[in-house]
C-alpha cells in the first residue's frame, strides 16, 4: 500500500539520461550532479557553448544541441543517441520560458511561443521516444512543472496554465505508462534562482539554488516518488491553500498582489 509509485533507482552508473534544457538553471545542475554520479548524460538545449561548459571534464557527457521547437531536430537527435548510446533510460523535460505579466499585458504571439516551448515541445519529445520505451518495457519520463500550476497565481498568466497542463499530463502519463513498466515523475519546484525568476520584482519565499533543486529531484527519483515538490515548507503551504474555498483563496492572493 505504501510502496513507491515508481521503481527506485539505485545504480546511476547504468543510467542513460537525456536532459532537455540543460544549458542553465535546474537542467544544468541536474546534468552536473548526474555526471558526477557516473551516469551517461545527453545534454540538450539551443546554446552549444553553454552545454560544453556544463559538460566539461566529463567523458560520460554527450552534447546534443537543438531547438525544442524544431520537430525534425528531435528525430535527428534521438537517432544520434541511438547510434552512440543505444537508447535512453530517463528523459527529463526541463526547457521552459517565463515572463511575469498580468492578463492585460499578454501578447498573443509571445504567449503562443511560451506555450509551445513549455508544453508543445513535450508532446514532440514524447512522440519521439515513447515508442521505443514502451517496446522495451522500461525507462522513465520526468516533467518539470511548477507550483505555479497548482492554482492561478499573480503574474503567471501564461506560464501558470502551461505548468498546470504539465501536471495534468504527468498524471495521464502515469496512468497510461506505469502498467507498461515505465516510470513517470512529476516535478514541482517552488522558487529557484535562475535567469527566469530573475525577472520577478517581488520577494520570492523559500528561494532555492539550482543545486538544491537538483539534489531534491535526484533524491525523489532515486526513492521512486511520483510527485517531487520542494522546498516542502513552501509547497505544503500552497497545497493547503488549494483546499480553501475560492473566496478565501482569492482574498489571500489579492493581498499578495498588493504587497508584492
Amino acid at each position: 500500500m505504501f510502496a513507491p509509485l515508481n521503481q527506485p533507482i539505485e545504480n546511476w552508473t547504468a543510467q542513460r539520461i537525456w536532459l532537455i534544457g540543460a544549458s542553465s538553471g535546474i537542467g544544468a545542475a541536474l546534468a552536473q550532479q548526474a555526471l558526477a554520479a557516473g551516469a551517461a548524460v545527453i545534454l540538450s538545449a539551443r546554446r552549444q557553448t553553454q552545454l560544453e561548459i556544463v559538460a566539461q571534464r566529463h567523458p560520460n557527457a554527450m552534447i546534443l544541441p537543438f531547438d525544442v521547437l524544431d520537430t525534425a531536430a528531435w528525430q535527428r537527435g534521438y537517432a544520434d543517441i541511438i547510434a552512440q548510446l543505444g537508447g535512453v533510460d530517463l528523459v527529463i523535460f526541463c526547457a521552459a520560458d517565463y515572463r511575469p505579466e498580468r492578463s492585460w499585458e499578454v501578447d498573443p504571439a509571445t504567449a503562443a511561443q511560451t506555450l509551445q516551448i513549455n508544453l508543445g515541445s513535450v508532446y514532440t519529445g514524447l512522440a519521439t521516444i515513447l515508442p521505443d520505451l514502451i517496446a522495451r518495457g522500461s525507462g522513465g519520463i520526468g516533467l518539470i512543472a511548477s507550483v505555479a500550476g497548482y492554482m492561478g497565481l499573480p503574474n503567471a498568466t501564461v506560464y501558470g496554465p502551461s505548468k498546470a497542463a504539465m501536471i495534468n499530463l504527468a498524471e495521464i502519463l502515469y496512468a497510461d505508462l506505469h502498467p507498461k513498466g515505465l516510470n513517470v515523475y512529476l516535478i514541482n519546484p517552488g522558487f529557484v534562482k535562475t535567469h527566469l525568476t530573475a525577472k520577478n520584482d517581488f520577494t520570492m519565499p523559500a528561494l532555492q539554488t539550482p543545486e538544491q533543486a537538483a539534489t531534491a529531484i535526484w533524491q525523489g527519483i532515486s526513492s521512486g516518488k511520483f510527485e517531487i515538490h520542494f522546498p516542502r515548507r513552501f509547497t505544503q503551504t500552497l497545497k493547503l491553500l488549494q483546499l480553501l474555498p475560492y473566496r478565501w483563496r482569492f482574498n489571500l492572493l489579492s493581498t499578495f498582489v498588493k504587497t508584492s
